[in-house]
């Protein structure tokens, strides 16, 4: 499966990243397929070949979740089933339920008995 990934690129504390086309699970100094782009993160400019990008998601190049964020500040299209953020649905509290509460008896155990 294809990935459109950021790799890192310059000095150590100077980094600016590469917009890449690889296999999901290569690592990421290996051999790319394309090069799309590039991303400052310093000064927040980045320079994407949108023809490219867009043709790389239609064949099915799913892009990471911090290309789809920087995608999407630069108005590329994005498929509907891409997440551009994390989210946690466990520490989400819905309204109107209670947590399961568990019976006192089958936890509670006496300090001097086994």
């Amino acid at each position: 499966m294809l990935a459109i990934k950021l790799k890192g690129v310059g000095k150590k504390h100077q980094r600016s990243f590469r917009f890449v086309v690889q296999e999901r699970r290569s690592k990421l100094l290996g051999k790319s397929i394309e090069d799309l782009g590039w991303h400052n993160p310093h000064t927040s400019k980045s320079e994407i070949n949108k023809e490219r990008a867009a043709h790389w998601i239609k064949v099915g190049a799913k892009p990471t979740m911090s290309v789809a964020q920087i995608f999407k500040r630069n108005k590329i299209s994005l498929p509907a089933g891409i997440k551009t953020s994390k989210t946690y649905a466990s520490k989400k509290k819905v309204e109107g339920e209670k947590p399961a509460e568990k019976p006192a008896a089958a936890t509670e155990t006496p300090k001097g008995e086994v």
